[in-house]
Order: C-alpha cells, then structure tokens, then sequence
C-alpha cells in the first residue's frame, strides 16, 4: 500500500501542471484600434462643425424666430441630400451632382415639351429671384427636363436670357428617389429649395403665391446670411 502511494505521488510531480493562457493582444492592434476609435470621433466632430451653422439657421428660422408663424413652404425634416443623380446637359454631357453644391437652388422639374403650368413655374423662378434684390444672386434657377425630347426653339431662347437658368436633363425615377412630391400632386406641380449643401430642405405648393414664398426665401437667405455667400 505504501509503496503504492509513494508511486502515485511520483507520477503526479512528474505530471506537468495544465494552465489556461489567454493571449493579449498585440500592442500594435491595440495601437491600430485606438487610432481608428480617435479617427471616427474627429470625422463626427468635423460633421458636426461643418453642419452647425446650417442647422443653427433653421432653427433660428423655424423655431427661435420672434415672429415664428407656419412657414408657407413644407419645411422637408430630415432634410434629403443630393444623390449622385445621372445628370446630363442638353447636349447629352454628363453632368456631376456634386457640382451643383455651394448655391441656393430653386428647383422646377417637367417634361421637355413644357406646357403652360410648367412655363408658369419656370417664370415663377425668375421672377422669385429678381424680387429678391441685392441676395438674388445667392439662388441659382435650376430646370430638370425628365426626358429626352427636344425643348421649344422659344423657351431654348427664353432659358438662355441673362440671368439664364441651368437646364438639365435626369430620368424622372432616378428624381423620384429623392425629391417628392406632396399627397395627391405629381414631380412636377412644385418648386423645390435645396440649400447649398446639397440638402433638399423645403417644397412649395402648387400654384404657389410668388409674395409667400418670397417670404419664406427672405427669412430664409437671412437666417444663413453668418455661413452663406453667393458663387460657388
């Protein structure tokens, strides 16, 4: 028996002892994990810079205005960024959305033959940006054509009249997956407000009253007046 337990006991301090080990991690993947946590929190941050003055506009607008009524135009919340939209001129170059950034844009959207109610929106335009005065050049006319047919020799000219509109060409579908039109109206029946950021923020009613939206670009154009300058 006793030589027994003295054979047990050998074979135990022969045995070697079983440790978990778990393995740390490399210093240089912690480096890396650190340095991506801090580049996602400067990317948030410059975001929210860049956005601020913009979303401080709007709520001096909408909310903080002194004499806050109900905006004529549908205020769009959140507001939808420009997509890269397949734009082309009218001569079938194509176009980058992106180059459209760094104005106010009132928008018109209709088909190339353009009958009476849409050339009332395009006059509509102009005549929105010249009441404006001495800020009219902060808003850019902006026609998009949703299809390939050719324009009216006299509208072509009319559109090409100092200040002349910028005219596009985009597929109706690819527009539809960003602006909108309100319950029960088409595409066409309003005018659209992107500001320069490329961010769709209001939409007036058909058959607008030219002297309430007017209003509301006034407000509007002097709420962004600390971040906003007229050219791209």
């Amino acid at each position: 028996m006793s030589g027994s337990n003295s054979s047990n006991r050998a074979a135990a301090r022969a045995e070697p002892l079983g440790l978990t080990v778990h393995a740390m991690p490399a210093p240089e993947v912690q480096d890396d994990a650190r340095r991506t946590r801090s580049g996602r929190i400067k990317m948030l941050l410059v975001l929210l810079v860049c956005a601020a003055p913009v979303l401080a506009s709007y709520f001096m607008y909408f909310v903080a205005r002194p004499d806050s009524r109900t905006n004529y135009g549908a205020l769009i919340l959140p507001t939808r960024s420009m997509p890269a939209l397949p734009l082309r001129s009218l001569d079938g170059a194509p176009v980058q959305a992106l180059a459209l950034r760094g104005q106010w844009l009132l928008i018109a959207v209709g088909p190339s033959d353009c009958a009476e109610p849409c050339q009332q929106r395009l006059y509509m335009q102009r005549q929105l940006r010249e009441m404006l005065g001495r800020e009219r050049d902060r808003i850019d006319k902006l026609w998009l054509v949703t299809d390939d047919g050719e324009l009216p020799a006299a509208l072509r000219t009319a559109l090409a009249a100092d200040p002349a509109w910028t005219v596009l060409r985009v597929p109706g579908d690819a527009l539809a997956g960003w602006l909108q039109p309100e319950a029960g109206a088409s595409l066409g029946d309003h005018l659209y407000l992107v500001d320069p950021m490329g961010e769709w923020m209001m939409r007036f009613p058909p058959n607008a009253e030219p002297a309430r939206v007017k209003r509301d670009l006034d407000r509007l154009l002097r709420a962004a007046s600390s971040w906003d300058r007229a050219g791209r």
